[in-house]
């Protein structure tokens, strides 16, 4: 098993795009900016968090937790979107959204972790 693995961070963004992707599959030729974006940002979400781990200084780490925590941002503004155009129903995104509420609380502890360490993991 990999590191990365191990964190329940990486376990609730795979959760969330196994939700979230299926979902944006279906979406054929309904604004395919907004639906690849999406895609994008959920995902870079987890390559990010997995490459942070596999870093071996804390400010290594902590360079990839913050992307990974910026890509989680850009989820949010695009689901407002697709929320706004009436893409997704206001409950489905209700939902999405506190799952990244959550998903961005446990990559800003994991930030803060190094921070308090400031040494090589």
């Amino acid at each position: 098993m990999f590191d990365f693995e191990k964190l329940t961070a990486y376990h609730e963004i795979r959760s969330l795009n196994r939700l979230i992707l299926p979902e944006l599959f279906k979406l054929n030729g309904k604004n395919p900016y907004l639906v690849d974006q999406m895609k994008r940002s959920s995902l870079s979400t987890s390559l990010n968090l997995a490459e942070g781990v596999g870093r071996s200084t804390g400010p290594d780490k902590k360079q990839f937790y913050i992307r990974a925590r910026s890509s989680i941002f850009e989820t949010v503004a695009i689901l407002h979107a697709m929320e706004d155009l009436g893409i997704w129903e206001k409950d489905f995104c209700a939902e999405i959204y506190l799952r990244l509420e959550k998903i961005s609380k446990l990559i800003l502890g994991m930030i803060r972790a190094l921070k308090l360490h400031k040494t090589t993991l």
